[in-house]
C-alpha cells in the first residue's frame, strides 16, 4: 500500500510539472504575439525613430520579394561559418584537454589564448583579405571567434570534475587517458555543449564581418553592405533576421544535444576538494614560463607574417610596430592619436563590461526563479547576440544618438550572452542533493541561491568574466567604430581609408594588452577567492 501510495505521488507531480512545463511554452507563446502586435501597431505607425524599425510584416514582405537574392548569400556565409566552426572547436576541444591535464602549457599559451580571443576582427579583416583568397578570411574569423569560448568551457568542465569519480576510475587502475576518457570528459561534456551554443553565433558573427570588410560576390555581408545606402530599413531587417537564423538554428541544435547527451549529467556534484596542485622546483622555473608566456604571441605573431610572406608595407613585424611608433619620425604624433583614442575606450569598456556581466547574472538568477520568464526572453537575447551590429547600428543610431548611451548598448548586447549561458549552466549543475540541506530548514529559493548555488557556481562567474572582458572592448570598438566616430574603433576605421597600416597594427595590438591585461586581473582574483573557499581554478 505504501509502495502504491508512494507511486501515485510521483505519477502527480509528474503530471504537474508536465502541465506547468505546457503551460510556460503557452506563456512564452502569448508574450510574443504581444510583442508582435506592439511591434507591428509601432512600425505602421513609424513611432520609432521615423520608420527606422520597420513593421514585422513589411519585413517579411521585402524578403519575399527578394527571396532570390538570398539562397547564394545564405549559402556563402553557412559554408564560411560551418567550416569556421568545425575547425575553430575541434581545435579548442583539443586544446582545452591539453591545457586541463597539463596546466603548465595553460601558463605557457595564456598570452597566446587571450590574443587571438581579443584580435579585433574588424582590424584584421583587411589584413587577411589581402594575404589570403576565396573563403579563407572567412573561415579563419569564424574559427578565431568560436576558439576561446569551447577552449575556456573545456578547461573549466575538466578541472571541476568530481575527484570522488575520478579516484573510482583510479581504484580499477585506470591512468591518465582512461580518468579523461570516463571521468573528466564526460563531466565536461554539458560545459563543452554550453560553449558550443556560444560558439554557434560567434562562427555566424565572424564570417558576416569578414565578408563586410573584404568584399567578395555573395554572402549576408556583402549583401548587408551593398543594401546600407539604400535606405531601407525593411530589407536591412531581413538581412539581420536571415543571419539571426542561421545562428538560431544551430544554437538550437546544440540545445536539443546538451538536454538529450548531458541530461543524467546533472546529478554531477560539486568536487569536494581541489585538484592538487603541482609546485615549482624554484622560483627561476616559475619566471621563465611567465617570461615564456609573454614571449610567445610575439614569436608567433613574426612567425606567421613569414610564413605568409605578406609584404612589408601591410604585414608590421614586432620591430617594425616599435619603430613606428617610437622611432619613425611621425612617432609622436601617432601615440598622441592612439593615447588620446584609448582614453576615451578604456571607460566605455569598463562600464559596458559591468553592466553587461550584472545583466548576465540576474538573468541566471532568474533562470532559476522564473524560468518561465527568461524562456521568454532566450529569442530576444539570442536576436541580439546574432544581428549583425552594422544592420541594427543604424536604428540603434536614430533611437540613442551617437553618443555614450549606444556604446554601452552595443557593448551589453555583445556581452551579456556568454556570460549568461555560463553561467546558467554554472547553476543548473548544483546538485539537488544540496539544495536539499537548505530546503530542509525551510529556506526558500532566494536563501537557497545565496548559499549553496552561487558559492558552488563560483568557478562559471568568473569563466563568464573572463569571457566577457575582450567581449566588452571589442563591442566598445565595434560601436565606435560604426556609430560614434570616437575611441580606438574609430581611429582603426580612419586608418583604414588612411592605408596606415601601421596604426592599424597598433591599434589591434594595444586593444590585446589591454584584454590581456584585463584578464590577467580576472584570473589573480580567481585564483584568491577560490583558494580561499576550498575550489579548483580554472586553468
Amino acid at each position: 500500500m505504501a509502495t502504491d501510495a508512494m507511486a501515485g505521488r510521483a505519477t502527480k507531480t509528474a503530471e504537474k510539472e508536465a502541465a506547468g512545463t505546457r503551460f510556460a511554452h503557452l506563456a512564452t507563446l502569448r508574450n510574443w504575439l504581444i510583442l508582435f502586435v506592439l511591434w507591428e501597431i509601432a512600425g505602421r505607425l513609424k513611432l520609432v525613430a521615423d520608420g527606422a524599425l520597420p513593421a514585422p510584416s513589411s519585413v517579411l514582405f521585402r524578403l519575399w520579394t527578394d527571396r532570390a537574392d538570398y539562397p547564394a548569400h545564405i549559402l556563402a556565409t553557412v559554408e564560411a561559418a560551418g567550416a569556421g566552426f568545425l575547425i575553430g572547436n575541434v581545435v579548442a576541444v583539443a586544446a582545452g584537454v591539453l591545457f586541463a591535464l597539463y596546466p603548465v602549457t595553460a601558463r605557457l599559451a595564456r598570452g597566446i589564448n587571450v590574443a587571438i580571443f581579443a584580435l579585433p576582427p574588424i582590424a584584421i579583416s583587411p589584413i587577411l583579405v589581402i594575404t589570403f583568397s576565396g573563403m579563407e578570411p572567412r573561415i579563419i574569423l569564424a574559427a578565431v571567434g568560436c576558439y576561446f569560448v569551447t577552449m575556456s568551457a573545456t578547461v573549466t568542465g575538466i578541472t571541476q570534475t568530481d575527484g570522488r569519480a575520478i579516484d573510482i576510475v583510479r581504484a580499477y587502475g585506470g591512468g591518465r587517458w582512461q580518468i579523461l576518457r570516463y571521468a573528466q570528459f564526460r563531466s565536461a561534456l554539458p560545459s563543452i555543449l554550453a560553449g558550443l551554443r556560444i560558439a554557434a553565433p560567434n562562427a555566424v558573427l565572424g564570417a558576416i564581418l569578414a565578408e563586410f570588410g573584404g568584399g567578395g560576390r555573395y554572402g549576408l555581408g556583402v549583401y548587408l553592405i551593398g543594401s546600407l545606402g539604400r535606405g531601407e530599413p525593411d530589407r536591412l531587417w531581413g538581412i539581420g533576421l536571415a543571419a539571426t537564423l542561421i545562428a538560431g538554428l544551430a544554437y538550437a541544435l546544440f540545445s536539443v544535444l546538451a538536454a538529450r547527451l548531458t541530461g543524467a549529467s546533472k546529478a554531477v556534484t560539486v568536487p569536494a576538494s581541489p585538484p592538487a596542485a603541482a609546485k615549482d622546483a624554484n622560483r627561476l622555473h616559475e619566471a621563465g614560463l611567465v617570461l615564456a608566456s609573454l614571449a610567445l604571441p610575439f614569436l608567433l605573431w613574426w612567425l606567421l607574417l613569414y610564413a605568409m610572406g605578406t609584404p612589408a608595407m601591410i604585414a608590421k613585424t614586432p620591430a617594425a610596430l616599435f619603430d613606428y611608433l617610437f622611432l619613425a619620425p611621425n612617432s609622436a604624433a601617432s601615440q598622441a592619436k592612439l593615447l588620446a583614442a584609448l582614453a576615451q575606450t578604456l571607460p566605455m569598456t569598463i562600464i559596458g563590461m559591468a553592466l553587461g556581466l550584472a545583466f548576465a547574472f540576474a538573468l541566471a538568477l532568474g533562470s532559476v526563479l522564473f524560468p518561465a520568464i527568461i524562456r521568454g526572453f532566450m529569442p530576444v537575447a539570442l536576436v541580439t547576440q546574432t544581428m549583425p551590429l552594422v544592420a541594427l547600428t543604424p536604428l540603434l543610431v536614430l533611437m540613442l544618438g551617437r553618443g555614450p548611451s549606444v556604446i554601452l548598448w552595443i557593448t551589453v548586447s555583445v556581452t551579456f550572452f556568454p556570460a549568461f549561458v555560463t553561467l546558467a549552466q554554472g547553476l543548473s549543475l548544483v546538485p539537488r542533493a544540496a539544495l536539499d540541506v537548505p530546503k530542509a530548514y525551510g529556506a526558500g529559493p532566494l536563501k537557497q541561491l545565496r548559499f549553496v548555488s552561487i558559492p558552488a557556481s563560483l568557478p562559471y562567474l568568473f569563466a563568464a568574466t573572463r569571457l566577457a572582458v575582450p567581449r566588452a572592448l571589442l563591442g566598445v570598438m565595434i560601436a565606435e567604430w560604426l556609430a560614434t566616430g570616437t575611441g580606438l574603433g574609430n581611429l582603426l576605421n580612419q586608418s583604414r581609408g588612411y592605408l596606415d597600416y601601421g596604426m592599424i597594427w597598433a591599434v589591434a595590438v594595444v586593444s590585446v594588452l589591454v584584454s590581456v591585461l584585463f584578464y590577467q586581473c580576472v584570473v589573480v582574483i580567481e585564483r584568491r577567492v577560490l583558494s580561499r573557499r576550498g575550489m579548483a581554478p580554472a586553468q
